[in-house]
């Protein structure tokens, strides 16, 4: 006796009911598509309203030369997020890794020393940030509250406020190495950004790290029961973010060749509206690297597009403000219907 089922006569071909390409990948990206397509219509909104900007080179130009100082912090503290913590220290850490910097060059005058004194202090502070956090069980949001202030102060002191200039290290090959321009035109910095990009894209997509950094911000007792060790997997997102926030200090230090005490203090909000408004859950669990990125260049746009319009820096803050909201609210709402 022969059915349907072994003859595949009732069998529906498997071409005939596969989606669209388009379809299928607009199911399995959804929310790096949506926000391209954000980019996509604020971008459009600027060149309606300042055409002669936005249809010009050099804003492009300056976007990839100021955009990757908050990007390059946007990126790591991605991975913060998804694990269900916050930091809000990484812009005392650029200060942090900058005094380092300073006090070695002093003493070696060498740019290649003090550049690794600036990237371990960055690693060290964030790993202590993440010390404090997993060992001492204290809140993240409160424990880099703190140390945001105690790092700055700790700055303050150290250098007696005052800066530093660094036109020496311009003769040195890092200067064109992370801040010239490729082909007279594109800044380093932007390709810098682009790698970093991809790698961090890479570990958290195609690496263990990664699995485990989703598994901890989804379900911290599901992590745990699989294995994952939860608190070196926060440890470790907190060390990166710190590690990265010292390199972006020194990137922007060496674009303006002088180091303030005050490096990154107008950086948080579009840091971390970068982060939200590339879809990164404020709960955990959800985020991309792609979103974050361009989010980040979509602030970028909107910090210059403000005044290109007409209106006053005082603007950005606000606007950096909303979408934080709007962006957390949004979720919260989605993550309602979900549940």
């Amino acid at each position: 006796m022969s059915t349907g089922l072994a003859s595949g006569t009732d069998v529906p071909n498997a071409r005939l009911v596969q989606k669209p390409p388009l379809v299928r990948f607009l199911r399995r990206y959804p929310l790096q598509v949506a926000i391209f397509l954000v980019a996509v219509v604020i971008w459009l909104i600027f060149v309606i309203g300042a055409p002669r900007t936005f249809l010009a080179r050099d804003i492009y130009v300056s976007f990839m030369a100021t955009t990757p100082f908050f990007a390059i912090m946007a990126i790591p503290l991605t991975l913060v997020v998804i694990t269900g913590e916050i930091d809000l220290s990484f812009p005392s850490i650029m200060a942090v890794g900058m005094t380092a910097f300073e006090l070695v060059f002093q003493v070696t005058h060498s740019t290649w020393y003090s550049f690794v004194a600036c990237m371990i202090a960055g690693l060290i502070v964030g790993a202590l940030n993440g010390v404090i956090v997993v060992r001492l069980g204290v809140p993240s949001l409160v424990a880099t509250i703190g140390t945001q202030f105690f790092w700055r102060g700790a700055v303050m002191v150290m250098t007696g406020a005052r800066g530093m200039g660094m036109t020496e290290t311009q003769g040195t090959v890092l200067y064109p190495l992370l801040v010239g321009r490729i082909g007279g035109i594109i800044p380093a910095q932007f390709a810098w950004t682009i790698g970093l990009g991809l790698l961090m894209w890479f570990f958290l997509n195609r690496h263990r790290f990664g699995a485990h950094v989703y598994l901890v911000g989804d379900n911290l007792e599901s992590a745990r029961l699989m294995g994952v060790n939860v608190g070196r997997t926060k440890l470790l997102t907190f060390a990166v973010l710190g590690l990265l926030a010292a390199f972006a200090g020194f990137l922007q230090s060496e674009e303006i060749l002088f180091f303030w005490p005050t490096i990154g203090s107008g950086l948080m909000l579009n840091t971390i509206a970068a982060v939200f408004l590339g879809g990164t859950s404020v709960f955990g669990g959800t985020g991309t690297i792609f979103g974050t990125f361009v989010g980040s260049f979509i602030m970028g746009a909107i910090n210059a597009g403000i005044v290109a319009i007409g209106l006053t820096n005082f603007w950005n803050d606000a606007v950096a403000g909303f979408i934080i909201v709007a962006s957390v609210a949004l979720q919260t709402q989605v993550s309602k219907r979900l549940t």
